[in-house]
Order: structure tokens, then C-alpha cells, then sequence
């Protein structure tokens, strides 16, 4: 068995070794030589070994410092020092880039949530850390935006009127270069306390990872002029391969390239949209032992197949609208991207916090809907009441139901009809009538982590819907329509 170390006994680990034989191990490191090696999850097969190499992950830290305060030799006072907070799990690559990475670049000082974090403890960690920048994936910054909300909620009627005030300048604001005179008052008397509300109010910068933020919740924090920068990567590509930056922050775009990286798109349809490929000094290494997938993930001169589909603007900005692994083919040999429907729906709809599109080899699509419940802390599973801000809603149609058992199986009338235009709504975007939802229904259950339907960083893993809710779907196709 390997010997366990405790932190307090970490530093005397180096009694004995001397600077000369430390000196020749780190000059024995070379650019090219695998520096890390990460699983990469795969949906067709067992996780992949990604190998990244020192040089690899020195590219990201150094993209992300010129928005950062410049060090003094390596050291800052206390009172200029970054301070990151780390509650994902460090096998999560990105996780890593902030936690491990860029905090040695910045010389940054790095705390540790607790291990309940994802299950509401977080915001208490962030109120007593104070960090200066905050990383975080889709699903958290939807639970982190329920907590100012229910806030607001329970306040007079005075104070919403003014936060509401508030926050619409807020988004005018940052969507245009110069603020208004009375913005410093909105900053003093809204912004300011939402951001001491999340713990967030010395936090600089705000980084999203991973695909899936809605655009209703960007908007929502971009009101509180809390502006989230997108990132978008691969493990492939050391986690990051475009960045947004406040500077030049567009909504719902993943930003522009890292210095010494491309991107591109191929095979675009008919609105511009095609695979993603991206080249540059971080792309990795290639898969461990496994040199037939590397060369299926890289071509020749170095390009990186992404699997991810998107577009470029004229500036080169990146916009990811799916993946290529989430096209639904109808039984008419129609490829459909779940991805912008489902957002389309959930901005239709406030009530619901997930949609899932079904309809592989059938006739036409269909629906999985949760709706927006509790989260019990101490299990990390959704409750059966409903949240503030739904109760609310649920108000505002003259509808009395609290509970998520109050309205499934249509129960409560009134929400079902509200969903029901919704739907209609979305389905009168589209362009075709393939990418119409004909049936829908919504499900007992929020979806989670504990429940299986969310990854470990809280990623929706359709797959393990599809096989969940097997019997819900099924009942879509019982019945001989005629569509």
C-alpha cells in the first residue's frame, strides 16, 4: 500500500533531498513531455486517457492572466491577491485549469467548499471567502440565480419595483459602451447588494463553463451587472479554447480564440452552421496507447475534431448552438438540433427548468419537461414544492399550486394551458415543420445528480434520460397518429 500524507506533513516530504537533485528534476522537464494525463468521457465507449503536455497547459493560465491584476514578483499583498474558491471535482478538467493552474499563475490564494457544496452549502462558502473570481458551470449559476429571486421576492413591494428598475438599466447598460448618469445609483443601491447577497461582491470576473447556459440566465446576472464570460474547450484542447472577455463580451457567445490557437467551421448548412475544428499549442498530446482514436480526433495538419456544431461571427466570435452526438433523425431521414428548440421552450416558459427533445427514428418530435423545484441539501435531490420564483409565476396565472404534484398529470389547468401555448410559441420559430414539438408532457421529477440524470459537473446526460424515462416516451408513439 502507498503511504497516506496528511497537509500539516507535506512540507516534510522534502527533508532529505537536496536543491541539487531537485534542481535536475526540474531541469530534466521538457515542453513536449505529458505533463497530465485526464479521462476523457465518452457517450460510444469507455473514458479515453487524454495526455496533455507542460507545454499544453501553460497556454490557457497565460491567456486568462492579461484580464487579471499584474503580479509583483510573483507575490501580491493580501488585499490585491486573487482568491479562487474550489468545490468541483479535480478530475473535471477545467476545474483543474482554475483551481490548480491559474492559481499558481497568479499567485492566487485557492479554498476549499465543502464537500455538500452542490447540495447548498455553496453560497455559505462564497459569503466567507469573498473570492475575486468565480468559475461555474450551467446548472450552478441556475441554482445560484434562485437564491437573489427568492430574495427579491420576499421583499416590499417598494423594493421590487426598485431592483426592477434597477436591473433593466443594468441590462442596457451592458449591452452598450456608455453607462447612463444615474447607473452608480442602481450599482449602489441594487447591485451592490445582490452581489454581497452571493458572496460575490469583490468577484471581478465570472466564467462560465461548459455548454448549456441559458440565455435567460446570462441575461438575468448581466442585469445585476454581473457580466458571466463564457468559456469553451475540450479536455483535447486543455479545457479552453475561446474565452470571453468583459472588454469584449457579446451575449451567448464563447468568445474569440486563445492567442496561438485557430478556429473553424466545415460543412455549414443552410444558416451558416457547421462542425467546429480548432487547431493550436493546446491541442494534447493524443489519446495514451491509442494511436488509431488520435488520429480520428486530429487530421494531418493539426486540426482538432471537436464534434460540436457553431458558427463564427464576422469578428470572430464563437457561438456553439450543439453537438453533433444531440442530432435527433426522424424516421424521414431529418436531422434536428435538440439544443436551440429546447432553449426556445424554457424562455416561453419560466416555469420549467429542463427540456428534453425525443423522437430518434420517429415520425416527429416530442417532449420531456421539468419543472423549476426545491433541492433538498443534505440529499442533493429536487423536492416535491416548487421554487419561489415558480410559486410566484404560478400566481401570476391565478393558479394556487405549490407543489410539482399539483400540476403533473394536468392537474392544475391553468399551468397546463400556460405550457401549452408555450410550446405553440416555440413551435411557431421554426422553419420547418419537422422541428415542431407534437406532444409533450411534464415529468414527476425534477432531473439532478442524484437522480442520475446530471453528470458529476451537473452536465445533462441525455442518454441516461433516454433509458429513465423510457416508459414516458414510449407513450408518445403508442397511439397510430396521423402527423
Amino acid at each position: 500500500l502507498r503511504p497516506i500524507h496528511t497537509l500539516e506533513g507535506f512540507p516534510d516530504l522534502a527533508d532529505g533531498v537536496s536543491e541539487d537533485t531537485l534542481n535536475q528534476v526540474i531541469d530534466s522537464q521538457k515542453p513536449n513531455q505529458c505533463c497530465a494525463l485526464l479521462y476523457s468521457m465518452s457517450i460510444a465507449g469507455p473514458p479515453k486517457p487524454v495526455m496533455l503536455s507542460h507545454d499544453n497547459v501553460s497556454v490557457p493560465p497565460g491567456a486568462g492572466r492579461p484580464g487579471l491584476p499584474a503580479s509583483r514578483g510573483g507575490r501580491r499583498p493580501p488585499e490585491e491577491q486573487e482568491v479562487l474558491v474550489s468545490y468541483l471535482l479535480l478530475s473535471y478538467l477545467t476545474a483543474q485549469l482554475f483551481d490548480v493552474w491559474v492559481s499558481i499563475s497568479v499567485a492566487g490564494a485557492l479554498y476549499f467548499a465543502q464537500p455538500d457544496a452542490l447540495r447548498g452549502s455553496l453560497i455559505d462558502t462564497l459569503r466567507e471567502v469573498k473570492p475575486t473570481m468565480f468559475y461555474s458551470v450551467p446548472w450552478v449559476w441556475d441554482r445560484l440565480l434562485d437564491s437573489p429571486k427568492t430574495s427579491q421576492l420576499a421583499s416590499t413591494p417598494f423594493r421590487r419595483r426598485l431592483d426592477k428598475w434597477a436591473m433593466c438599466l443594468g441590462l442596457r447598460t451592458n449591452k452598450r459602451p456608455a453607462p447612463p448618469p444615474c447607473f452608480s445609483l442602481a450599482k449602489r443601491l441594487t447591485f451592490s447588494q445582490a452581489r454581497r447577497f452571493l458572496g460575490l461582491q469583490r468577484c471581478r470576473q465570472y466564467f462560465n463553463l461548459g455548454t448549456g447556459l441559458s440565455g435567460a440566465t446570462t441575461e438575468y446576472f448581466l442585469s445585476l451587472n454581473m457580466p458571466i464570460c463564457e468559456l469553451y474547450g475540450l479536455s483535447e484542447s486543455t479545457g479552453v479554447h475561446t474565452l470571453s472577455r468583459q472588454e469584449g463580451f457579446r451575449l451567448l457567445s464563447c468568445g474569440k480564440s486563445l492567442p496561438s490557437t485557430r478556429t473553424k467551421t466545415q460543412k455549414e448548412d443552410g444558416d451558416g452552421i457547421g462542425d467546429i475544428h480548432i487547431w493550436g499549442r493546446n491541442i494534447f498530446m493524443g489519446y495514451l496507447d491509442d494511436e488509431e482514436k488520435t488520429q480520428e480526433k486530429i487530421d494531418l495538419h493539426g486540426w482538432l475534431r471537436t464534434g460540436d456544431l457553431g458558427f463564427l461571427d464576422d469578428d470572430e466570435f464563437l457561438y456553439v448552438t450543439g453537438n453533433e452526438r444531440d442530432l435527433i433523425t426522424l424516421s424521414s431521414g431529418e436531422k434536428i438540433n435538440p439544443n436551440p428548440i429546447e432553449e426556445r421552450v424554457k424562455r416561453y416558459i419560466p416555469l420549467v427548468r429542463y427540456v428534453v427533445l425525443v423522437g430518434q427514428d420517429a415520425p416527429y418530435l416530442c417532449a420531456l419537461l421539468t419543472l423549476k423545484c426545491q433541492i433538498n441539501t443534505d440529499t442533493g435531490e429536487p423536492r416535491n414544492a416548487l421554487t419561489s420564483e415558480a410559486v410566484a409565476f404560478c400566481r401570476q396565472l391565478k393558479s394556487q399550486s405549490t407543489r410539482l404534484s399539483d400540476i403533473v398529470c394536468d392537474r392544475d389547468p391553468v399551468v397546463t394551458e400556460f405550457v401549452s401555448q408555450g410550446i405553440d410559441a416555440a413551435n411557431a420559430e421554426v422553419t420547418s415543420n419537422s422541428a415542431k414539438i407534437v406532444k409533450w408532457t411534464i415529468l414527476e421529477t425534477d432531473f439532478s445528480m442524484a437522480g442520475g440524470e446530471l453528470g458529476a459537473t451537473a452536465k445533462l446526460k441525455r442518454a441516461n434520460v433516454g433509458k429513465m424515462y423510457q416508459p414516458e416516451i414510449e407513450s408518445f408513439y403508442s397511439e397510430k397518429d396521423e402527423y
